[in-house]
């Protein structure tokens, strides 16, 4: 048994195994957009040239990039540039080699090979470009014909109209493609990253560090940094030591109802610099939360950029409580550890609510974290 153990530890035996468990929803997300990018190609093939649409238009390679864009949009290797740059270019050097060689078991293996060179030189590493290089070099002898226009139409045009679909696809199912850049404006338009994401490191630091351990083909530079700070406030919750909610929420809580008018909720905020307030029914029952961004949009009804806010920001003019509160906002129990409620806010959320038995008997706020936390560290110190 011992030896068997040693050897499991020198052939690695649990890296065989599944490395990443995706959750169900983003599998049928990822799916169905892969159906629809492929569908809307194969209409495109037929319409171009309906007699040879699925012989010679619809190549194998566009399902490898449709799992890349669609499934892993965030992968540097899903990047626009990468997906088109490097299946094109692959095709040319395919259709190339072929002109020059006719032998398969030479232009097989060599037309993959100096497709992944040519790729990388052109920093557009692409894994279907692989394949589209090993269809053209086994398809030669219809493919060929056609000359360096087979990688114009179906390659490059095919490429793009995916890509098209998995930016579209990407915008109505909330998710980003093409990834995010470092330094890209922030939610709140301005260039500063977001509070967990300001690492003190810069976009060449973040570079060298991919570049380092080699994964600059794996991750982007801004998909880094959001680890990274990630990584940071989840580490820094396991120092926060057994407190719970309850031992740093406050509890006299300034509360509305679902019928109390806009301009009643305006001067709580301006009474009591509150950033949020609770909305409660009977007995205390909690029914939502209003924030100061949603007032703001109630005074300004008409004006042009809040015609781009989602619901229930985007209010019209005499709204009451229940027309603007968001129903279902983060909140935690009171024995909830204060380490859970550090990644909320410490990304956007003023308060937390906290609830027991359906009943708000407390919020978290930003103030009472930084408090609690200010407490610790000066304990710690003495």
């Amino acid at each position: 048994m011992r030896q068997l153990t040693t050897l499991s530890r020198h052939l690695h035996i649990r890296a065989l195994g599944p490395a990443a468990s995706v959750p169900a929803s983003e599998a049928l997300r990822a799916s169905l957009g892969a159906f629809l990018g492929l569908a809307i190609t194969a209409a495109a093939a037929f319409v171009v040239a309906p007699e040879r649409w699925l012989a010679l238009y619809l190549i194998a390679p566009f399902g490898a990039t449709a799992v890349l864009v669609f499934a892993a949009p965030n992968s540097p290797l899903a990047q626009p540039w990468p997906a088109i740059v490097g299946n094109t270019a692959s095709a040319l050097v395919a259709i190339a080699l072929c002109r020059l060689i006719s032998a398969p078991l030479i232009t097989v293996p060599l037309a993959v090979g100096l497709a992944i060179l040519v790729m990388t030189m052109l920093r557009a590493t692409h894994p279907p470009g692989g394949a589209v290089a090993m269809t053209v070099a086994l398809g030669a002898e219809r493919i060929m014909p056609h000359g360096f226009g087979f990688a114009l139409m179906p390659v490059a045009a095919g490429t793009i109209i995916l890509v098209i679909a998995a930016a579209i696809y990407a915008h109505l199912t909330g998710r980003r493609y093409p990834l995010r850049q470092f330094g890209e404006m922030n939610p709140l338009g301005t260039h500063d990253p977001a509070p967990v994401e300001r690492l003190g490191l810069t976009e060449d630091e973040l570079t060298e560090i991919l570049s380092r351990y080699r994964q600059s083909l794996n991750l982007g530079v801004e998909d880094l940094a959001r680890l990274i700070g990630a990584a940071e406030i989840q580490a820094a919750s396991h120092l926060t030591g057994p407190q719970t909610a309850q031992s740093i929420m406050s509890r006299d809580l300034v509360c509305v109802t679902p019928a109390t008018p806009i301009d009643e909720i305006a001067a709580l905020f301006l009474r009591h610099g509150f950033t949020s307030l609770p909305v409660v029914g009977e007995d205390q029952r909690f029914l939502g939360v209003i924030f100061q961004l949603q007032i703001i949009a109630a005074a300004f009804p008409d004006h042009e950029l809040m015609a781009a806010l989602p619901p229930p920001l985007a209010v019209q003019e005499g709204a009451k409580a229940a027309d603007i509160m968001d129903p279902q906002p983060p909140s935690a129990a009171p024995e909830t550890p204060i380490a859970a409620l550090l990644p909320q806010l410490a990304s956007g959320m003023d308060a937390v609510p906290i609830l027991e038995a359906g009943r708000i008997v407390g919020v978290v706020t930003q103030t009472d974290l930084i408090a609690a936390l200010a407490r610790q560290s000066l304990r710690a110190d003495g």
